[in-house]
């Protein structure tokens, strides 16, 4: 039930900024005022889930026994896991690109047709991480209560 509820909350950090600047023009200049701040606590969070989400892939390797005990559950940590590896990594590489990335000029021209192209489907995961972390959260208490 915890990893639903943390993949809930890492989706709604990764949705909220394109939800935000969607509904209103002047989000964008509140989001880069307020940017450096921001940009640390998400590379620090990023970093911990994307981190956090690898090693639930590991693990869910590790018991792969629970396929034939458990098939359903084991999918469901799987893919729960890979989302949140997916979504930490999001926020890791919007972070890395502010800090790391700004000072080679064609290296942030990338970075930035980069960022351009997965920011579409940002929303999309963010949507997804939302659903897989509802349905992790459904699972623990139809297989474990």
């Amino acid at each position: 039930m915890a990893g639903g509820i943390t993949l809930i909350l890492l989706s709604i950090i990764v949705i909220a900024p394109s939800l935000l600047l969607s509904k209103t023009p002047k989000a964008k200049e509140f989001l880069e005022k307020i940017e450096p701040l921001p940009s640390l606590i998400r590379l620090i969070i990023g970093i911990i889930f994307c981190f956090w989400g690898v090693w639930g892939v590991i693990s869910a390797t590790l018991n792969l026994e629970w396929i034939t005990t458990f098939p359903i559950w084991w999918i469901t940590i799987l893919v729960g896991n890979i989302m949140e590896a997916l979504l930490g990594f999001m926020l890791v590489f919007r972070s890395i690109n502010k800090f790391f990335l700004s000072k080679n000029r064609a290296t942030k021209e990338k970075a930035n047709q980069l960022r351009e192209k997965s920011a579409s489907k940002q929303g999309k995961l963010g949507v997804l991480g939302i659903i897989i972390g509802c349905w992790q959260i459904v699972a623990s208490f139809l297989f474990f209560i």
